[in-house]
């Protein structure tokens, strides 16, 4: 009963501060990209940098309800700056052999490595990816660990035909709070790979 409040307190929250809808309407900012090539569901892209604040996920997808109040307590103003942070899209759930180990929230553009606020909490850390070459897969529906794994698969199908090289870890994207209908969500795989030339 007390995991279902506090659900239902964090849900209330993110609609709150992303002014969202159940028909996926999100009114804030997206991390920046460049779309290097599309085909259909798949495409390439170039982060130029970002910055994560992430915690672990002990039991996975099942857990997502902790590391998620942990990382909203952060960018709410529990930092050492007392900084409020604007939330972003999308929130990074962060895959090894296609099991969901880390959730990241990505930072607004502005903030860098150096001038992010630190957190009070020690299981959140701070980190920065530079030039940050993907492969995704754009697909609606529940963001759960079968849609994650099946379509981790079909992504590295699709780089496989195309001649690509994955070289990390995949992140699944989820744009939209859990009361979002299904079929109105945006949610993506990421797979980091060498771009050619």
């Amino acid at each position: 009963m007390q995991r279902l409040k506090i659900q239902i307190i964090i849900a209330f929250s993110f609609m709150a501060l992303t002014s969202c809808t159940v028909f996926g309407d999100v009114n804030v900012k997206e991390a920046p990209f460049k779309v290097t090539s599309s085909d259909g569901v798949f495409e390439t892209r170039q982060y130029k940098g970002l910055v994560l604040v992430s915690t672990k996920m002990p039991n996975g997808m099942d857990s997502a309800t902790g590391p998620f109040r942990k990382l909203f307590d952060y960018i709410s103003g529990e930092n050492n700056k007392t900084k409020k942070i604007a939330m972003t899209a999308p929130v990074f759930l962060n895959q090894v052999k296609q099991t969901t180990k880390t959730m990241s929230f990505i930072l607004p553009e502005e903030f860098s490595l150096s001038t992010a606020p630190q957190p009070l909490d020690p299981e959140i850390k701070v980190t920065e990816l530079i030039d940050f070459s993907v492969a995704v897969i754009k697909f609606s529906g529940f963001l759960n660990q079968n849609s994650i794994s099946s379509n981790e698969s079909l992504l590295q199908n699709w780089i496989e035909k195309n001649g690509l090289k994955v070289n990390g870890n995949a992140k699944a994207a989820g744009y939209n709070p859990p009361f979002t209908l299904p079929f109105m969500r945006r949610n993506e795989i990421l797979l980091p790979i060498e771009m050619p030339g």
